[in-house]
């Protein structure tokens, strides 16, 4: 006890918090819960049982260091309890050179979701040809629970090999969802996604919405740092354009409130979401059911070895027990 109370008198200084740094988004209840014992209550996502209100967001395949990556984080789902999206498929689509890269069903078990993911580049060109055959191939090969489409106009237009769009890609989304019977979830890719895009969305009966707002990975701007042209300082400003995830979840929340018939009624809450704290504030101000997804912050764990993963996922928790039992959205 001597030395905290030494720790104490040393670090009283240093701890001084100035006001500026509050965050003015929760009550702090001190009086109202004892500290938490019990583990997060599990709840129905995607149509399976989740322990945590996590979403691994799409990441990486066909790179080097994918497999270990996506073997880290399936485990990760695995122990914890929460779902899953593969990265970007398209390069087994044709054939299973990397399949090891993404075949993660039996690293994450049969209970919790595990998605596929391919561009809207790529399903308007396998409508086209008559080939969307191959997307139930791909979803049968890796035993995915359905499909995750990134929607990317922004970040093709940038990429030096980047596909062109020849429909908008709502009108390509529908197309799919009559020829398919396996669930589909729609996402950006950093940009977000504005309120009458959304509202579109909304209406069809897609599993649930990826926001991947503004905020957090920029493709749109990767492509630009990856193509070395003079010309990317005049393109530069579209890059900066967009949604973050909280004018989102206000669209979502409005057109919920407002219009009532909506047909998709789950959402993954990601792009810039650095905390728990963030987390819980989307999952507490959302009136649809909710997750929220992570992709720079789980990467840069599951890069190593999988004890700092582990480690990192667990502190996660712990904090969001503590949010719950604490803490209070102001309105």
């Amino acid at each position: 006890m001597e030395n905290r109370k030494t720790d104490h008198i040393d670090l009283a200084l240093k701890s001084q918090t100035p006001k500026e740094t509050l965050d003015n988004r929760f009550y702090y209840e001190p009086m109202l819960a004892a500290h938490p014992t019990d583990k997060l209550r599990p709840f129905t996502f995607l149509g399976k049982t989740f322990n945590v209100p996590f979403w691994v967001s799409s990441m990486t395949g066909g790179a080097p260091q994918a497999a270990h990556i996506n073997r880290n984080l399936a485990m990760a789902c695995k122990e914890f309890g929460f779902g899953m999206g593969l990265g970007s498929c398209r390069v087994i689509i044709n054939d299973d050179n990397h399949i090891a890269d993404f075949d993660m069903r039996t690293l994450i078990g049969d209970n919790l979701p595990l998605y596929a993911n391919l561009g809207i580049c790529q399903i308007e060109q396998l409508l086209e040809q008559k080939q969307f055959e191959k997307i139930s191939r791909l979803i049968d090969k890796l035993r995915a629970d359905g499909l995750i489409i990134h929607v990317n106009p922004m970040q093709e237009w940038f990429q030096p090999e980047g596909d062109r769009l020849k429909h908008p890609p709502i009108d390509t989304i529908k197309r799919l969802l009559d020829k398919v019977s396996f669930p589909l979830i729609v996402k950006e890719v950093g940009q977000g996604i504005g309120p009458a895009s959304l509202r579109e969305l909304l209406k069809l009966p897609l599993a649930a919405i990826e926001f991947a707002a503004f905020g957090g990975t920029n493709f749109a701007k990767m492509e630009l740092m990856r193509n070395n042209n003079s010309l990317n300082d005049v393109h530069e400003p579209l890059s900066l354009v967009g949604t973050d995830v909280y004018q989102m979840l206000q669209s979502v929340n409005h057109i919920f409130d407002t219009e009532k018939k909506i047909a998709c009624k789950q959402l993954i809450t990601s792009g810039g979401i650095k905390s728990f704290l963030d987390g819980y504030y989307l999952l507490e101000r959302s009136l649809l059911q909710a997750v929220y997804g992570q992709a720079s912050s789980l990467l840069s764990y599951a890069v190593g070895d999988y004890e700092q993963l582990h480690t990192y996922i667990a502190q996660q928790i712990k904090g969001l027990e503590m949010a719950y039992a604490y803490l209070r959205i102001k309105a």
